[in-house]
């Protein structure tokens, strides 16, 4: 079997996913593959995609985009071959959906497009669609599984205050923070380890209340938190190599100290951004 030939556009794409699929003569891997086993490639291209972006390598984009696309054909086309639906259908849902969520640009409301009135559109138009959907659906419906845990708590406290379940300021969400914190240390005095990691949860839990009542997105907090913790160790480990020392002989203290000058050497950046941290 030979590649498609022509332009390398969407329709190339499907073919060459359909060839790869094809029970007589396509790929044992590719055929093997399922919704289940598929799904978590399909979440490590989106993160593949947001680290793209992260780190500024537009020239790894345009890849991490393509294998993100392929993702979607690929489930389409397992939707297609189990009758289900087709990519056309994926392509005709998200366009309705676009559209059905920019009133402001295709609607009645098309003359209101100032910031200050598009601002919330589109979470108004999700919950619109929840309501005039199936009936029993719940609040929190809809929120992926799949999300990172942090992201997940963010989302799901923030549909739940939508409808008034929330705390009244953040000074009662810090307070709640202090609470959990106590919890977790009285669990762990106690050596407990399934109320210790169901006490980690709910402290977790309770700081991405705590980031949403702030104003502060904390899957993008804790990853810039992770950037810096990197940047910093690895200062450690240059700073020790460069006096000949390797990093599995140094001691805590030898190590704090290099971790003091790292985070000193950043401080005039971090004071001109108005940032702090550890």
């Amino acid at each position: 079997m030979t590649a498609p030939p022509g332009k390398r556009d969407v329709a190339a794409l499907r073919r060459i996913m359909a060839d790869l699929r094809d029970a007589r003569s396509g790929c044992p891997w590719d055929l093997e593959q399922s919704f289940a086993t598929i799904a978590p490639y399909t979440v490590e291209e989106a993160y593949e995609v947001a680290d793209a972006i992260e780190r500024g390598a537009m020239d790894e984009l345009k890849g991490e985009l393509g294998d993100l696309l392929l993702q979607a054909v690929y489930h389409a086309q397992m939707a297609s071959e189990a009758g289900l639906f087709g990519f056309d259908d994926v392509v005709t849902a998200i366009c309705e959906k676009m559209i059905r969520r920019h009133p402001h640009v295709y609607g009645e409301a098309a003359a209101e497009r100032r910031a200050s009135l598009v601002k919330g559109f589109w979470e108004d138009a999700k919950a619109r669609e929840r309501q005039g959907g199936d009936r029993e659906r719940g609040v929190l419906d809809g929120v992926a599984r799949a999300l990172p845990a942090l992201s997940r708590a963010f989302k799901l406290q923030r549909r739940a205050a939508r409808v008034g379940f929330d705390w009244p300021d953040r000074g009662a969400v810090a307070a709640k923070l202090r609470e959990e914190l106590a919890e977790l240390e009285e669990a762990a005095g106690q050596g407990r380890p399934a109320a210790i990691e169901e006490e980690v949860g709910d402290l977790l839990f309770a700081c991405a209340n705590l980031a949403r009542h702030l104003g502060v997105d904390p899957e993008a907090a804790l990853s810039a938190a992770n950037a810096k913790f990197v940047r910093r160790f690895r200062h450690i480990e240059a700073e020790l190599r460069g006096r000949g020392r390797d990093i599995g002989e140094a001691g805590l203290d030898e190590m704090e100290a290099a971790w003091n000058r790292a985070k000193a050497a950043e401080k005039p950046a971090r004071e001109a951004s108005g940032g702090g941290g550890l």
